[in-house]
C-alpha cells in the first residue's frame, strides 16, 4: 500500500492511501521511482513518464508506501524495500537506495495468480509460493483506510483480479485495474462500481512508449493520411515472469483481446481477423525485463501502390508503465475526492488499453485534462 499526501496552499495535509496487489517487476520500477524523484518541486517541469509533476495537488514525493500483497515466499514477511529485489524480480535497478519502508509484505490468496508451469522452471525464474496463510485483504484495506488498491496480478489471472476488485467495493477503495482481466469495461462490474460510489481507472495498462500506444498513433495517422492498410501484425519478446507465464496461451485471451482491441479502434476501417496479429511471441530469457516488440504495417497509397512499414522497438518494460500508473492513480484519488464511483471515462482511455471506451489518444489526452481541473464529471 502506499500514502499518498497532498498539500493545498500550505494547509493541512490530506492523506491517501494505496494498496499494491502483487510485488513484482512493475512493482519494483513503482516504489524506486518514489525514491528516485522524491525531490522534484512543485513546479510542472517535465519529469520522464508523468504527465504532471504535480497532478491535482498531488506529487510523486507525496507517496508513501504502507502495505502491499504477494504469495512468493521470496517476499512474503519482508520489507517492501528489499522485496522488490527479489527474484523472480529482473527489471533494471535505477534506484537502489530505498530505504526501509516499515512495510511488510502480506501473504494475499494465490488463486489462479500462479500459472501451473512455473514451477518447472529454475528457482531463480519462477515464482514459489508461500506456505503462510492468506490474510484477509478486505481487513488490511479497512484498517490502513486505503483509498486505491493498484492490481498488478499476472496476466491470465482473471480469479484473483476478480477477488482484489470485490475486496475493494467491500473495503470502499478506488481501483486501479493495471492488468488485461475486464473489470472498468465490463458493464456488470463497472455497475457495481459505480453503485458503490467507488472510482475504478481500467483496464491494461498502456505504457509510456511501448508497441501498443505505438501501433495505435501508427494505425491512426495512416488513417488520417488516407492509407489503406490491408495486414498487420505486433510481435513481442521479453525474459521476465510476465513472458514467462503467457507461456501458457490459455491464459493470453483477455489479453490479446485488449491489445487487438487497442488497435482496431484506432483503424479507419475495422481489420478483418485475419489481417490483424496481435500478441506475445515468445519467452526469451536471457532479456530480463527488456522487452523487444516487432510491429508491421502493410497497406497502400495513390493509386494502390504498395508500400510497407517496419519497427523495432526495444525498452524496459516495467519502467515503461510505473509513471503512467501514478497518473493512473492520482486520477481515481481525484475522483474519490469529488465523490465519483464508477469507470473514469478519460484516465481509462488515455492510461488504459482496453478502456469503457476508446478514443484518439490526443483527444483522450485533452480529456483528462479538463477532468484534473474539475471540467469534466470522468
Amino acid at each position: 500500500m502506499i500514502q499518498v499526501v497532498i498539500r493545498f496552499n500550505g494547509d493541512c495535509l490530506k492523506k491517501v492511501n494505496i494498496a499494491i496487489a502483487g510485488v513484482g517487476n512493475c512493482s519494483s520500477s513503482l516504489i524506486q521511482g518514489l525514491f528516485y524523484y522524491k525531490d522534484t518541486g512543485t513546479s510542472d517541469e517535465l519529469v520522464p513518464g508523468l504527465m504532471h509533476n504535480t497532478l491535482g495537488g498531488y506529487r510523486i514525493s507525496d507517496i508513501k508506501p504502507v502495505a502491499a500483497f504477494d504469495v512468493d515466499k521470496r517476499k512474503v514477511g519482508k520489507d517492501l524495500s528489499k522485496a522488490i529485489f527479489e527474484k523472480p524480480n529482473c527489471t533494471k535497478i535505477f534506484h537502489k537506495d530505498v530505504p526501509n519502508l516499515g512495510v511488510n509484505v502480506v501473504r494475499g490468496p494465490t488463486l489462479d495468480g500462479v500459472a501451473s508451469h512455473m514451477e518447472e522452471f529454475h528457482e531463480h525464474r519462477a515464482f514459489r509460493v508461500s506456505d503462510e496463510k492468506p490474510i484477509d485483504i478486505v481487513k488490511v484495506l479497512k484498517e490502513t483506510g486505503a483509498d486505491v488498491l493498484i492490481n498488478y496480478m499476472p496476466v491470465g489471472s482473471e480469479d484473483a483480479t476478480r477477488y482484489y476488485a470485490e475486496c475493494a467495493i467491500k473495503a470502499g477503495c478506488g481501483f486501479v485495474n493495471c492488468m488485461p482481466a475486464f473489470i472498468a469495461s465490463n458493464p456488470g462490474w463497472e455497475k457495481r462500481f459505480r453503485d458503490a460510489g467507488i472510482p475504478i481507472v481500467g483496464d491494461d495498462i498502456k505504457s509510456q512508449i511501448g508497441s501498443t500506444i505505438v501501433h495505435r498513433v501508427l494505425t491512426k495517422i495512416f488513417g488520417d493520411r488516407g492509407m489503406k492498410i490491408d495486414n498487420t501484425y505486433q510481435l513481442n519478446t521479453g525474459g521476465n515472469t510476465d513472458f514467462l507465464n503467457m507461456i501458457e496461451r490459455t491464459r493470453l485471451k483477455s489479453k490479446k483481446i485488449s491489445k487487438t482491441e487497442s488497435v482496431q479502434s484506432q483503424a479507419a476501417k475495422r481489420f478483418k481477423d485475419d489481417n490483424i496479429h496481435i500478441g506475445p511471441s515468445d519467452y526469451v530469457p536471457w532479456q530480463c525485463d527488456n522487452k523487444i516488440g516487432f510491429i508491421r504495417i502493410e497497406g497502400r497509397h495513390f493509386g494502390d501502390v504498395p508500400m510497407n512499414l517496419e519497427l523495432r522497438l526495444s525498452v524496459e518494460d516495467s519502467p515503461n508503465s510505473a509513471g503512467v500508473v501514478i497518473d493512473a492513480l492520482r486520477c481515481a484519488k481525484l475522483a474519490k475526492d469529488r465523490g465519483i464511483g464508477g469507470a473514469l471515462t478519460s484516465p481509462s482511455s488515455y492510461f488504459m488499453k482496453h478502456p469503457p471506451q476508446q478514443f484518439p489518444d490526443s483527444l483522450a489526452k485533452h480529456m483528462v485534462e479538463e477532468f484534473i481541473k474539475g471540467e469534466r464529471e470522468r
